[in-house]
């Protein structure tokens, strides 16, 4: 075997090997005796038909099946001989020879990692501590979830739920089938149009207001998109919010069961330290992850990157299979997430080269903490830490998980950090986007 390889860039390779006309014929004898007792032919005794005869009728076919054979004896030979490491599966190409046999195989390869430089990070921790006023704004969120609605008789403000019926109307078409009734818009959200809101603060029920709008560019609906619409609105009744009750029945509906505040607080509070915490952590390895793709910067395999972007786009896909809708009316470039594709496998590759350079092992005690971590929200812990042991894949998403995390706390440990200070409620709101 003769094995050949041109770079065509800087990770294409095109491979060539050669196997020499006498190992097809020794292999095309080999599977012509054996044929020649199998086959049944015409004036012929069963096991007695000649050589001659046999590879005039099957030659073409088995010289067929050796060559697909010879391809899978010998690509993995010839890439350890050159010590080639391809990236995704290669594209071969039998060649059309009359002495011997030869095949092309087009790959990319993995990139060279150097890790020079990989103890010398900068690195910004983000420290952060969930105080009184934390605790306090949060309670008032929960309150909010759980509050209730009073009909008032003064004119709309912030944060009402107005009620109302409307009309719209644009470049003399109406656009809403006619008149919504029953239409409520809480004042503040900014779910409608700019504008919108605006025209319904100071008003009370019983009123009745007509008003003109311009819709966004980018507006869902591309018929009014830029257009000036003509609003006709009825105000039907004005609410204002009323905030839920700290009492032991609002307490006890968040598993606080002696229902005293005290413990509905404390409870509050540490609930907001391990999110805080989390979010901390995924921050510092955010971090941690921009100064590495900065330190080194790869040629990532383009057979790595498009893998990458299905698995992007694999769940709208599935959304739009589960919605029934077509998938070419997704309308979901590609560059969409190239970006983001090329960012993970590049990290995958350099984190992978890490790994094995310190030779950075899986710490099983760690998985087996963040498996119990991750149930304590939960009813039952005891069942989920099971789920996650009882099933190879599950188990194997965390222990890549926790390994990547082993590999972060290595880089930080080696890296000039800088702590800065910041507030729970910046990480927490800059967490949700």
């Amino acid at each position: 075997m003769q094995v050949s390889v041109e770079k065509t860039s800087e990770l294409s390779r095109k491979m060539t090997v050669s196997v020499p006309e006498a190992v097809v014929q020794e292999k095309m004898a080999e599977r012509l005796k054996s044929l020649a007792r199998e086959v049944k032919v015409d004036g012929f005794r069963p096991g007695k038909v000649p050589h001659q005869v046999v590879k005039k009728m099957f030659g073409d076919r088995v010289r067929g099946e050796i060559a697909n054979d010879l391809i899978k004896d010998t690509y993995y030979d010839a890439l350890e001989g050159q010590d080639l490491k391809p990236a995704g599966h290669p594209y071969i190409e039998p060649l059309d020879e009359t002495d011997g046999f030869k095949y092309t195989a087009v790959f990319e390869v993995y990139p060279e990692i150097s890790l020079d430089g990989i103890d010398k990070l900068e690195v910004i921790r983000p420290v952060a501590t969930v105080k009184d006023a934390d605790v306090e704004d949060m309670i008032e969120k929960l309150r909010a979830q759980k509050q209730t609605w009073q009909l008032v008789e003064r004119p709309a403000q912030q944060n009402d739920n107005v009620t109302i019926s409307f009309s719209g109307t644009s470049e003399g078409e109406n656009f809403t089938d006619g008149k919504v009734d029953d239409f409520q818009v809480i004042l503040g959200l900014k779910k409608m149009i700019a504008g919108f809101e605006d025209n319904l603060t100071g008003l009370v029920a019983g009123a009745n207001k007509a008003f003109s709008l311009v819709f966004p560019d980018d507006y869902g609906n591309e018929k009014l998109a830029g257009k000036v619409a003509e609003f006709d609105v009825d105000v039907v009744k004005v609410e204002e919010p009323v905030l839920a009750e700290i009492d032991e029945e609002f307490v006890k509906a968040y598993g606080i069961e002696d229902g005293s505040v005290e413990s509905f607080r404390a409870d509050v509070r540490n609930n907001m330290e391990r999110e805080l915490e989390q979010a901390l952590r995924g921050k510092l390895k955010t971090s941690v992850m921009d100064a590495l793709c900065e330190k080194i910067q790869l040629t990532v395999p383009n057979t790595l990157v498009d893998a990458e972007v299905e698995l992007l786009m694999k769940p709208y896909i599935e959304t739009a299979k589960r919605q029934k809708m077509k998938l070419e009316d997704l309308k979901l470039p590609r560059d969409v997430f190239e970006g983001q594709a090329k960012r993970r496998v590049s990290l995958g590759l350099i984190l992978g080269e890490i790994i094995q350079n310190k030779a950075i092992e899986l710490d099983g005690t760690k998985v087996r903490s963040t498996i119990e971590e991750m149930a304590k929200s939960y009813e039952r812990p005891e069942d989920v830490v099971a789920w996650y042991y009882s099933d190879e894949t599950r188990l194997n998403e965390v222990q890549q998980m926790v390994l990547e995390d082993q590999v972060v706390e290595w880089l930080v440990a080696q890296a000039k950090v800088t702590d800065e200070t910041v507030n729970f409620t910046d990480v927490m709101d800059k967490q949700q986007r």
